[in-house]
């Protein structure tokens, strides 16, 4: 169904308003029930997963190219100018979609159907989250868990960087991080703790049980020391000794997740 708006303050558009304000979207999302999805591709692939739509925005121009995806949804159609107004940015992708958010699974669900997990702890930045699940889902990792403190990956952002991997890959948050650990061991699984640390035991050196979760810490600080020292064993990625020497000691959480993705499927593809 098509509505034509004239004016960034009708009402009808509050879903899509002042996209870069977070703290705003964040109460306003969780609130609704709702994640925005920006540009074709990624609507695409969120009405794929099965997200309903609630209803979109877009321009004249981008009517056609998502006709056979939008079914009977509400869809607003105003000028960029409106767009741009709505937004609070200039949509270079032509269209946005809020959808509704399903019941997030279970852990144990998430930890049932995967033998290789990435758990993510205190990640805070949006783009971070979105980043790590494109290189877990296609690297082929088979799930994510999320500590209690980590960035949405349906948040705005991280959608857009993961590119729709998070609707790709099976996740899930922790009720209690300082449980987790133990759940996952009771769950059969190999904990693994990532850290910058030269002394602890080299990835690609480190047999590999059946069943894996690589812990990836926060943005800065990495893992805590509780989940450090509990983890099954501490592993790192070798750095170059003239980079060490030059004071270049890590990498920051994308590329290492990236790379340590790479490591735990090992033997598996």
């Amino acid at each position: 169904m098509l509505e034509y708006v004239t004016d960034a303050a009708d009402p009808r558009l509050t879903d899509f308003t002042r996209l870069r304000d977070v703290e705003l979207r964040k109460s306003l999302e969780a609130e609704r029930g709702l994640f925005m999805a920006e540009g074709e591709k990624v609507i695409r692939r969120a009405v794929g997963a099965g997200y309903p739509i609630r209803s979109v925005l877009t321009t004249r121009r981008w009517l056609q190219p998502l006709a056979d995806v939008l079914g009977d949804a509400t869809v607003y159609v105003v000028s960029d100018e409106i767009m741009t107004a709505t937004a609070g940015f200039q949509v270079h992708r032509g269209a946005l979609a809020s959808m509704a958010r399903l019941p997030l699974p279970p852990t144990a669900s998430v930890m049932e159907s995967a033998d290789r997990l990435v758990v993510l702890e205190d990640i805070v930045d949006h783009a971070n989250v979105g980043a790590v699940f494109r290189c877990a889902a296609a690297l082929g990792v088979g799930g994510v868990i999320l500590s209690p403190r980590c960035a949405d990956p349906l948040y705005r952002r991280a959608v857009k960087v993961s590119m729709g991997a998070v609707f790709s890959i099976p996740y899930a948050r922790m009720d209690n991080w300082y449980t987790g650990l133990d759940e996952l061991r009771a769950a059969g699984f190999q904990t693994l703790a990532l850290t910058p640390d030269q002394s602890a035991t080299p990835l690609d050196e480190v047999k590999l049980g059946d069943r894996v979760a690589l812990l990836l810490g926060a943005e800065g600080d990495g893992l805590s020391s509780r989940w450090l020292h509990e983890a099954d064993e501490p592993v790192c990625i070798p750095m170059s000794p003239a980079a060490m020497d030059a004071g270049v000691d890590s990498l920051n959480v994308v590329a290492a997740a990236a790379i340590a993705c790479h490591g735990l499927m090992r033997g598996r593809r």
